[in-house]
């Protein structure tokens, strides 16, 4: 399946739903910056495009394990920086030291990151719905679904 073709196609759809999923990552535990990133490494497919009634679009969230790292980073960063890092991003309650040990992979035991992944994925699979809402409210859905399944 050609990825980019058939989400080049709704770029358009795609901004909108951007704009307004931004209440809902005001309300995760992602900051913009973090989130941005979750985006960058996850792809969406379509699963079953040859059957209208089981055709959804789907979050693959598979790459995310390689930023989770980075996202308490740029909490860290946006910290020292005097900024806001979002809805809470860590939830250690160890302080600096800890932060700066779990994000160097010391210390701690990985809940985090596990947590973090859930998240991320359930945040991701939201968006899609909400995109394969907004194809099907602008009358899109069918077209780029079978645009995918002729593909396949």
């Amino acid at each position: 399946m050609s990825d980019t073709s058939w989400t080049d196609r709704i770029v358009g759809e795609r901004m909108t739903v951007d704009q307004e999923f931004s209440s809902r990552i005001a309300e995760s535990q992602f900051s913009n910056q973090q989130w941005s990133l979750i985006m960058t490494a996850t792809e969406f497919e379509i699963d079953h495009p040859d059957d209208p009634d089981r055709a959804r679009i789907v979050a693959d969230t598979e790459k995310v394990d390689q930023i989770l790292p980075e996202l308490e980073n740029l909490d860290a960063r946006m910290g020292a920086m005097g900024g806001q890092g979002g809805g809470g991003g860590s939830s250690s309650s160890g302080g600096v030291v800890s932060d700066i040990l779990g994000a160097l992979g010391l210390g701690g035991d990985g809940d985090g990151h596990e947590e973090q992944r859930r998240a991320a994925e359930r945040l991701t699979q939201e968006y899609a719905d909400e995109l394969q809402a907004q194809l099907e409210s602008k009358g899109r859905w069918e077209s780029v679904r079978q645009a995918v399944a002729d593909d396949g």
